[in-house]
């Protein structure tokens, strides 16, 4: 690990495209893992434009994600995070992040930079790099970013809950939060307790929407969606 470098991914990275969407795919297909699937053209295409972060360690692939502008630029979103099982645990997804977050900051300074996550060390990562915690209308209302989720297991779940719940956590960063610095005393960054509640509230949301999987084989989806929204508002 001595010898990992995260950088910007540049035209000598193609040789990984291969390895970095099997590693995508073997992400996706994990019911739960909110993360969308992704063809070669397309993070090709990252890299090519300078939208994306690579992990290398002694030439080998270790981790990756990439940048998208939605919204006129108005919002930023670092995607894809993925590290390869041998690398996890060892804080590459950490170092990943924080070269994705500096880069977006760097190249677009007044974008709100958001992300959809269903892992709470991301969450944890995201809050201390200045993110929160937001509802899914507080993000980008692109239609093309949202249909990017379409390759997502969970897709169906978002669908069916007019984007409004999934198992996925929207966790925004606006700049405006980092002028002000009295926002640190008001809104300071998830803890560990917190992520604590937060772990016991992304179980109950994840019983809660599944379930309705269930419920819309014997005809009961429309009642069983409405109490649902009903039950997870309340709760946030």
């Amino acid at each position: 690990m001595n010898s990992l470098q995260v950088s910007v991914a540049d035209t000598q990275h193609f040789q990984y495209i291969p390895e970095i969407i099997n590693t995508i795919s073997d992400s996706a297909r994990v019911r739960g893992t909110g993360i969308a699937k992704r063809d070669p053209q397309y993070i090709e295409a990252k890299i090519s434009e300078g939208k994306a972060i690579i992990a290398i360690n002694n030439g080998k692939f270790a981790g990756f994600c990439y940048i998208e502008t939605w919204g006129n630029k108005q919002f930023v979103a670092n995607s894809g995070l993925i590290v390869k099982e041998e690398y996890r645990g060892k804080g590459v997804a950490k170092l990943i992040k924080q070269a994705a977050f500096d880069y977006s900051r760097q190249r677009y300074p007044d974008a709100k930079i958001f992300g959809l996550t269903t892992g709470l060390a991301v969450m944890k990562i995201n809050s201390e790099l200045g993110y929160r915690p937001v509802t899914f209308s507080e993000l980008t209302s692109d239609n093309d970013f949202w249909k990017g989720c379409q390759s997502c297991v969970n897709y169906d779940i978002l669908q069916r809950t007019e984007r409004k719940h999934c198992l996925c956590t929207g966790m925004l960063f606006d700049p405006v939060w980092k002028a002000d610095k009295t926002e640190i005393a008001v809104n300071p960054p998830i803890h560990e307790h917190s992520l604590q509640v937060y772990s016991r509230w992304f179980r109950f949301k994840q019983h809660v929407l599944l379930r309705l999987n269930k419920l819309k084989k014997v005809g009961k989806f429309n009642t069983a969606t409405t109490t649902s929204n009903r039950n997870i508002t309340q709760l946030k």
